[in-house]
């Protein structure tokens, strides 16, 4: 026993040395490629941590999200990316400098921060337990993402969403794919695709008693267009017109539309005990397919045309 005990500690020290060595060197590297492969590396330790902190769902997200769709995403921008010589300039001399003096302030911030931390917090978890009952799901964290603390999930989409308008705002089209993709690519796409969907809607479904929920399939589910993507489908006309901006706005509008509906009854974002099983399930599956079409428009990094017919 004693044994399993030390090599866990040495598993979690390797694990917290690893993350601080990956995180120094994705930000001393030059190269924006090896940055961002470094950058990838990090998240899926972090999800490991996660695991080791007892956290699944954070995990899950991180992995998906953390990992997997911002690494995408950063590869497409480097992508589109002038190329541009690595021989620093002095002037990038002085702001790497500069960034690191930051970095280490803000490290020793927050280093300060958990040293100041109480030994034990009796934290919410006894007020969650107590009232999970009447918040129509099992899993603790979606309660609080759903229902406790509905507002939270709100803001993100709405983030989510100001970001795509971010990216559109800076351009409207690109040019179309030049090379079809490779024979290894389209096999792969074609095999991972229907698993990445059904992994997706099992992550929604077993949202409401065990990890999982609305970011974590649609990120799953953002995969998988991306992969479409990337094997060269046409995906672009599926994501322009009414359609799309339909489904984008389908997870805020539902957050809103309930909380109107709901507000003079039990308040804002609250749901009635003997409904709110089912409202906290249309909201997940809505906001499930608007986050999923969020980060596919953000990867493919530019506003598509609307098609001809639609466009008149």
């Amino acid at each position: 026993m004693e044994k399993v005990t030390l090599l866990v500690m040495l598993f979690d020290v390797l694990l917290g040395l690893g993350l601080l060595w990956l995180a120094w060197q994705l930000l001393e590297s030059r190269d924006l490629f090896k940055a961002i492969v470094l950058f990838v590396a990090f998240g899926l330790l972090m999800a490991l941590a996660w695991v080791r902190l007892d956290a699944p769902d954070v995990a899950l997200a991180e992995a998906a999200i953390g990992a997997g769709l911002t690494g995408a995403l950063l590869m497409a921008a480097l992508a589109k990316l002038p190329s541009r010589d690595t021989s620093e300039s002095l002037a990038d001399e002085k702001g790497y400098w500069l960034l690191r003096l930051t970095l280490l302030l803000v490290a020793v911030g927050l280093g300060s921060v958990v040293l100041s931390l109480p030994e034990s917090a009796p934290g919410l978890g006894a007020e969650i337990a107590s009232n999970l009952a009447s918040s129509g799901v099992n899993n603790p964290v979606t309660a609080v993402l759903l229902n406790f603390r509905g507002y939270d999930t709100l803001l993100e989409l709405m983030v989510l969403l100001l970001a795509l308008l971010g990216v559109w705002s800076l351009g409207r089209s690109a040019p179309t794919r030049e090379k079809p993709a490779g024979q290894v690519l389209t096999t792969l796409v074609q095999f991972l695709t229907p698993l990445l969907i059904l992994v997706a809607a099992y992550l929604l479904w077993a949202g409401a008693d065990a990890p999982g929920g609305a970011f974590q399939a649609g990120a799953v589910l953002a995969a998988a267009m991306v992969l479409l993507l990337l094997a060269g489908w046409p995906l672009q006309h599926l994501l322009s017109g009414w359609a799309l901006r339909l489904v984008l706005v389908a997870g805020p509008a539902t957050f809103v539309a309930l909380a109107g509906l709901t507000l003079l009854d039990v308040g804002l974002l609250a749901y009635p005990p003997q409904h709110a099983g089912k409202l906290i399930f249309i909201l997940e599956v809505a906001a499930t397919f608007s986050i999923a079409v969020t980060l596919a428009a953000l990867f493919l990094g530019y506003r598509p045309r609307a098609s001809n017919k639609e466009s008149g």
